[in-house]
Formats: C-alpha cells, sequence, structure tokens
C-alpha cells in the first residue's frame, strides 16, 4: 500500500491555557458523511506540559479547513493524587447504544519511574454533550497481566464482542530504551470489565527496538489490519508507523515494510511519524498520524492510494 501525504492539518498554537502546544494521538468521528465533516480529537497540553483532550472539526470538502474547535477541554485531568493528575491523552472513542465512550490514558508522574499510565473512562449521550469519568479510579489499571504500565488502546465490536488491542510494558530499565513495551489484548461484553490474556500478539523484533505504541485496529473484508507506532529500529530511533495484518485478531504477521509512509525529506514529519489512526470516509481511506516532538508539530492527513 501507498499513502499520499495531503499535510498539516492543525497544531495548537496557544489557542487556550489549556491547549497551549501539541495535537497528538489523533481519533476521527465522522459528523457528517454527506457533507464530509470530521471531527479530530487529540491530546494537547498547558505551557507546563500537562495534557488535556480537546477536538477540531474539520471540513474534508472545503480544502480541509478547520471550523471549530473545541473552548473547552473534552477530558480534564484529575484532582492531586488521582491515576489522571499529571493529564489525561486521547485513546479511543467509541459509540454503543447511542452514547459515547472515550477511552483515554490517565498520566501519574512517578519517582522511581518517569510515569505510571492506566486507562480511564468517560461517558456522553451526544457527541457534542459534557463527558463525564465514569469512575474516579482506572477502568483499567495495573494487573498481573500489566504490573508496570499500559497505554493507549484500540477497540472493535466485533462477532459480538468488544476487543481491545493496547500496550503494556514488560519492563522497566535504567533508561526509557530499556522499557520493553508490546503490545497486548483483552476482550469485554459491556465496555466495563475487561479479560486480559496475558499474552503478547504484537511482539519487539527489530535491533534495538524497544517500544510499540497506540495500535488502531480496523477490519476489512474479514482481514483485521493494525497500525501502530513502533520505535528502536537498528540506528534509527525515533517512531516510525508499521503495519500487520491477523486472521483471527490474536496471531498477527508485522509487516513494516509495507506500512506505505515515512518521514518526509523536511518539515513538520522529517524526523519521526507516529500515532496512526486509519478510518474510511465515503469511497476514500485516510491516516491520520503525528510528525515531530510527538505530536508537537500537530497532526497530519494522508490518503491511500488505490
Amino acid at each position: 500500500m501507498t499513502w499520499q501525504k495531503i499535510g498539516q492539518l492543525f497544531s495548537a498554537d496557544k489557542n487556550f491555557d489549556w491547549m497551549h502546544s501539541h495535537a497528538a494521538n489523533p481519533v476521527p468521528y465522522i459528523l457528517d458523511a454527506n457533507n464530509e465533516l470530521v471531527r479530530v480529537f487529540f491530546t494537547c497540553r498547558t505551557a507546563r506540559n500537562i495534557s488535556h483532550i480537546g477536538y477540531v472539526d474539520v471540513d474534508f470538502k472545503n480544502n480541509f479547513k478547520i471550523i471549530n474547535i473545541s473552548s473547552h477541554p473534552v477530558v480534564a485531568p484529575g484532582s492531586l493524587g488521582m491515576f489522571d493528575d499529571s493529564g489525561a491523552a486521547m485513546g479511543y472513542l467509541i459509540e454503543k447504544d447511542t452514547q459515547f465512550y472515550i477511552f483515554y490514558l490517565g498520566w501519574n508522574l512517578k519517582v522511581t519511574v518517569p510515569w505510571l499510565n492506566t486507562i480511564g473512562l468517560v461517558k456522553a449521550n451526544t457527541i457534542d454533550g459534557k463527558f463525564e469519568k465514569l469512575s474516579m479510579a482506572p477502568i483499567m489499571d495495573r494487573s498481573n497481566e500489566d504490573p508496570f504500565s499500559i497505554s493507549y488502546p484500540s477497540i472493535l465490536l466485533d462477532e459480538g464482542i468488544y476487543k481491545m488491542w493496547y500496550g503494556s510494558n514488560l519492563s522497566w530499565g535504567n533508561d526509557q530504551s530499556e522499557m520493553q513495551h508490546v503490545i497486548k489484548y483483552a476482550e469485554s461484553v459491556d465496555l466495563l470489565h475487561w479479560t486480559r490474556t496475558n499474552q503478547i500478539h504484537i511482539p519487539l523484533i527489530h535491533k534495538n527496538e524497544y517500544a510499540l505504541s497506540k495500535p488502531w485496529v480496523i477490519k476489512d473484508s474479514g482481514i483485521y489490519k493494525m497500525w501502530y507506532s513502533y520505535r528502536g529500529n537498528d540506528n534509527v530511533k525515533t517512531y516510525r508507523i508499521g503495519y500487520a495484518t491477523s486472521i483471527d485478531g490474536k496471531i498477527w504477521k508485522r509487516q513494516d515494510k509495507e506500512a506505505g509512509i515515512n518521514v518526509s525529506a523536511s518539515g513538520w514529519d522529517s524526523e519521526m511519524i507516529c500515532y496512526p489512526s486509519v478510518f474510511k470516509l465515503n469511497s476514500k481511506t485516510y491516516m491520520l498520524y503525528n510528525g515531530n516532538g510527538y505530536g508537537k508539530t500537530g497532526f497530519g492527513l494522508a490518503i491511500l492510494d488505490k
């Protein structure tokens, strides 16, 4: 496959106190397919690097123009001492029974290790409604299966089951490059209670590779397709976008060379590309993704070349 880059769409630029910089982890929601209006949720930061979740609305028919920016955070950090007191980062949006759920990453800065990530959950009655936290505690916390830290989920309702692929630390080391972050799998019937397999479904394979992050899974013509970020590949130390396929969603074949997208020669995504999300709008397939600085330069868009 080959992705043709359309360009950078949005980067926060001191829009609000809570949206001072960054636009990481872009997640699309199609507001109006006929008029090709897409809401993109993302993670932004304050001047002190405290993350919040916001959104922009993009007019795909009008040269991908930004027509609306959220004036208030969709999800804000929790109170001091809570699992998300250091930031709330966009994970995944899913609709169930006409209600909208956002699975988000709660950041908790630590002393012995850099951070602890767990997954929180908020719900709204409409896409424009106020998202309320379902619990003051994580919906997915550390466990025997994931004792160190967990990260960004991707969720599909498939065969009557909610299927989740998510990141999990296998260990911490003396520095971040020793963390061994892989992708695991869990299932649920209600979005609230998750059964984890404790199996590594996307392992580390490249020389010096140490992190896989933010999987994005779709099911296309009976085949599960996953895009993700991978970090550490021989002498390449920054994120690249990888790709894998599966017949059953559990046994995956990594095909990173088939991802069809790489860094640009110059510009906003010349140093790294990461955090992809893939979606179809009418007859076209798009990818939202981040570039340099883990979203500091915002998010851009690419279209699948058929």
